[in-house]
């Protein structure tokens, strides 16, 4: 019972690790970007500042600064591992193909279950180049601080109480809370657990979070760009009725979540390979994981 005990708080303190650096990130950014709207809206000052901000934070997470103690702790955690190029190559391109998956799931659940449109889509408020800067900060900011904090420290204390599968599981559980200030809907939920599966994929099985934080990225730019923006103008087929636009993004999702998925085979099977011929990393066992 005591050991069942302990493995709980382990698993709960992880998750709140996780939550933690992703906080430091949007919190940080929240508060440079609300301070930059209020003294200068035209002019993004707070992109200096946070990219600053974000290489410390950064630094810190993998071992530099105080306490020395914990230098090699954190270095493990951020989990921030060379990565081949064959592993590198098949994980974006395994990544690539979920996120177009994943954005056909997003649009097509948006016009069967009557949603908000997401509170960071509304760029007219901003001027152009206030607009860029929020939409490239998010994009850097997101990747940053969340594979970082749940593919990172989260996940790979996660992978030490439980298989492979539940620890991803489980991260891709915490970072959906994460998203909870995004709003209650079960399509929006559904899709930001996908995601998290699909980045804690990526990092298990590369090991390491340098594969997944290029895919987060193109993540992040292609629903700031394409898809969230158009939220609002979405009709429900139970009012318009399914026109083309909504079985071609059916198609989608469902086309290259079979495309993903052979590419996710692919990648374990690079990953595999790699770590048999020597992994840089030890205690990592993509074949018994």
């Amino acid at each position: 019972m005591g050991v069942s005990l302990y493995r709980v708080l382990r698993v709960i303190w992880a998750g709140i690790l996780g939550l933690l650096i992703a906080l430091a990130g949007s919190v940080v950014l929240g508060a440079l970007l609300t301070a930059n709207l209020k003294t200068s809206p035209d002019v993004p000052w707070w992109v200096l500042p946070m990219v600053g901000y974000l290489w410390l934070l950064w630094r810190y997470l993998g071992g530099s600064g105080w306490p020395r103690s914990t230098f090699e702790s954190r270095r493990l955690s951020r989990r921030a591992n060379p990565v081949s190029a064959q592993v590198f190559s098949w994980a974006l391109l395994a990544g690539v193909l979920a996120i177009a998956a994943l954005a056909g799931y997003w649009i097509a659940l948006s016009q069967l279950v009557k949603m908000p449109p997401n509170p960071f889509s509304d760029y007219s408020r901003y001027s152009m180049p206030m607009a860029v800067s929020v939409v490239l900060m998010g994009s850097i900011n997101s990747p940053i601080t969340e594979e970082a904090g749940f593919r990172g420290y989260c996940q790979t204390r996660l992978e030490r109480e439980l298989p492979a599968p539940a620890a991803v599981a489980l991260s891709s559980l915490f970072f959906t809370l994460f998203h909870l200030n995004q709003g209650l809907d079960w399509p929006k939920l559904l899709v930001y657990y996908l995601v998290g599966v699909t980045f804690g994929t990526i990092a298990y099985l590369a090991n390491s979070i340098l594969a997944s934080i290029p895919v987060h990225v193109l993540g992040a730019l292609t629903f700031f760009i394409f898809v969230w923006p158009h939220d609002a103008a979405r009709r429900l087929v139970w009012d318009a009725g399914a026109d083309a636009w909504f079985w071609i993004h059916v198609a989608q999702a469902i086309m290259f979540t079979g495309f993903a998925i052979l590419a996710f085979v692919k990648l374990s099977r690079v990953s595999r390979g790699a770590y048999l011929e020597g992994s840089p990393v030890p205690g990592f066992n993509p074949v018994n994981g």
